[in-house]
């Protein structure tokens, strides 16, 4: 099991979730300022209401003058019922978009921040660290594990973890089980049923997410089990799914090409050494 995850620059970078919200918020300001109108037009029909129950009847018809202002203002009111209940409707509608704009909004930012973080470091171990953060926090996984291919015996490799070992997670070859048939195909895999939690099976995972770049898979994310108040997948996760594939794997293929050339680096600069003593 990796260690703990280590401060990766949380508190600039919820600063910098702060700052790509402030680009929404002028949807909340317009709610609030049609809950402004609702409440001029409630206070202006009260008005013609109380207007209206202090003039006296006119039982007799006597009065006409007295009996066209009241047909005017209860025709007022009537207008004023008219548009406020549309006023109504189009608040209770706006603040309903505004709630899902919001959510969206929220998800966006995340999905910025996931993908700002997986390119802010070429070190490898800080990648990693950084993968697992994301799938712990944004996606609410609770066990899983980190595969990556070895070029040596082509066959996955578990390089981190959360809630089980690496060596409760097999070797798996290309085209085994459900996580082979992954690094196979190149396509993604989902569980159709996430109520499951009972015993973890490192070869039956509930979502099993290829690291691509271009066509080449270089290994795998795999979810065991879900936080227990995560109860379906909404489409940001699906959106993360996705980054993941692509992003991470990018992220890893850069790093792992960094930490190789700085050790080929330091030994030429060793061997170098050694010739001009």
């Amino acid at each position: 099991m990796t260690d703990k995850i280590k401060d990766t620059g949380e508190e600039p970078l919820v600063q910098k979730k702060e700052e790509f919200l402030q680009i929404f918020k002028k949807g909340a300001e317009f709610t609030q300022e049609l809950l402004k109108e609702n409440e001029r037009l409630r206070y202006k029909l009260a008005q013609l209401e109380e207007s209206t129950g202090s003039l006296p009847g006119d039982s007799s018809g006597s009065d006409e003058k007295l009996r066209r202002k009241i047909e005017d203002l209860q025709a007022e009111i009537e207008n004023l019922t008219v548009a406020f209940k549309k006023v109504e409707s189009e608040n209770t509608d706006f603040a309903s978009r505004y709630v899902d704009i919001e959510e969206e909004n929220n998800n966006l930012a995340n999905l910025y921040i996931a993908s700002y973080q997986l390119h802010s470091t070429l070190d490898f171990s800080e990648v990693l660290q950084i993968i697992m953060e994301i799938i712990i926090n944004l996606i609410g996984a609770e066990v899983f594990a980190v595969l990556l291919l070895d070029e040596t015996s082509h066959c996955l490799l578990p390089v981190a973890t959360e809630g089980i070992t690496e060596e409760e997670v097999p070797e798996i070859k290309v085209g085994d089980g459900v996580i082979g048939g992954v690094l196979k195909s190149s396509e993604s895999y989902f569980t159709q049923d996430l109520s499951s939690k009972g015993d973890v099976d490192p070869l039956d995972p509930l979502v099993c997410i290829p690291l691509t770049i271009k066509d080449q898979v270089i290994g795998v994310i795999v979810i065991y089990k879900l936080l227990m108040q995560k109860e379906k997948f909404r489409d940001v996760d699906y959106e993360l799914f996705t980054l993941l594939a692509g992003h991470a794997a990018t992220a890893i293929f850069a790093a792992r090409l960094y930490s190789e050339s700085e050790r080929k680096l330091s030994t030429i600069q060793g061997f170098i050494g050694l010739l001009t003593k």
